[in-house]
């Protein structure tokens, strides 16, 4: 394991927050603390606003929150009437993330939502600011860290978990590598999990090469994506190795989907698997924000499937609320 100049400071935020002897592991939702037995349930992979016009020309200018919760507020209500609780908000720093508009929305619709800290290193790094190219991964991670421990820009919302992405090629970049460093070096910090757009299963498995190199246990890591992978033997192989597997693209493709939550129950991995839709979302710069898909597929259209091929009440609750606040609890997990 790597020694880090930042190795005293992540001892002592993780005492502070999340000592397993002291605490219970806890959630932190953009209206604070709360356990994660309260998650209820939990769509775990989605999205409000996403901007996708680069990391250089992004900021709060590009919209107006009042019109974003006109058009979104409705589709928040209809996941809440669904029986959802807690709403994951994947949208990274410099794709459109937006604290005070999702705590507006929280308040509006009633739902629990979680935002995150970290950078999107996919799609070529069109969305990495600058200093992500020129800082050591220690720097990026003191950003991150104080993001946890002081705020998101000034608004007193804190970060539920860690969103970074890397692109498919393997081996990962330079800068890929370096995000995934700092990924870990904030967990043993703060203890908030890490979710990596990935896709494909070996990209995947070298960020877990890499975060047990840093100290880091699977366990502290969402394979986001991995319905995009063909070869289902790998889902054995994450599993095998602790990490979580998360099927999260539902609203795209609703039978491939099945047939991947078929397999991994077939093969006895559903307690390590994540299920969501990658839905929304308002884009700036669209005619009213453009095309918003609903987060409703799971309940109309999955979950009917899946009791037709013999998933129990147990099975989907497994998935939908077992999982998640499993998942998503702070806590430092570390590598023996």
């Amino acid at each position: 394991m790597r020694l880090y100049s930042l190795l005293s400071i992540a001892v002592l935020v993780a005492l502070s927050y999340c000592n397993p002897a002291t605490q219970q592991p806890e959630v932190i939702s953009v209206n604070g603390k709360m356990t994660p037995s309260e998650m209820g349930t939990t769509l775990i992979h989605e999205h409000i606003l996403v901007d996708f016009i680069g990391a250089d020309s992004v900021g709060y200018h590009r919209w107006d929150r009042d019109s974003v919760i006109a058009q979104t507020l409705p589709f928040l209500v209809d996941a809440k009437k669904r029986g959802v609780n807690t709403f994951i908000d994947c949208t990274p720093a410099y794709l459109g993330r937006d604290p005070w508009l999702l705590q507006e929305l929280s308040e509006l619709s009633g739902l629990t939502i979680i935002t995150n800290t970290g950078y999107y290193g996919a799609v070529g790094n069109k969305y990495l600011p600058e200093h992500a190219f020129t800082e050591t991964a220690e720097q990026l991670a003191t950003r991150w860290i104080d993001e946890f421990q002081n705020g998101i820009e000034g608004s007193g919302v804190r970060p539920g978990f860690i969103k970074i992405s890397v692109n498919s090629d393997v081996p990962l970049s330079t800068v890929d590598q370096k995000l995934v460093r700092a990924a870990a070096i904030t967990h043993l910090a703060t203890g908030m999990t890490i979710a990596s757009h990935t896709g494909p299963a070996l990209p995947a498995l070298e960020e877990i090469a890499l975060l047990k190199a840093e100290g880091v246990d699977p366990s502290a890591f969402i394979w986001v994506h991995a319905q995009i992978e063909t070869d289902f033997t790998y889902y054995n192989k994450a599993y095998d190795l602790g990490a979580w597997i998360s099927f999260d693209g539902v609203v795209w493709d609703v039978e491939e989907h099945l047939k991947r939550l078929i397999y991994c129950k077939k093969n006895g991995l559903l307690d390590k698997v994540l299920i969501s839709h990658d839905a929304g979302w308002y884009s700036p710069g669209e005619l009213n924000g453009g095309d918003f898909k609903p987060f409703t597929a799971i309940f109309d259209e999955l979950i009917p499937l899946l009791k037709q091929n013999d998933f129990s009440e147990k099975d989907i609750d497994q998935l939908l609320r077992v999982n998640p606040a499993r998942a998503f609890a702070i806590n430092v997990k570390a590598a023996n």
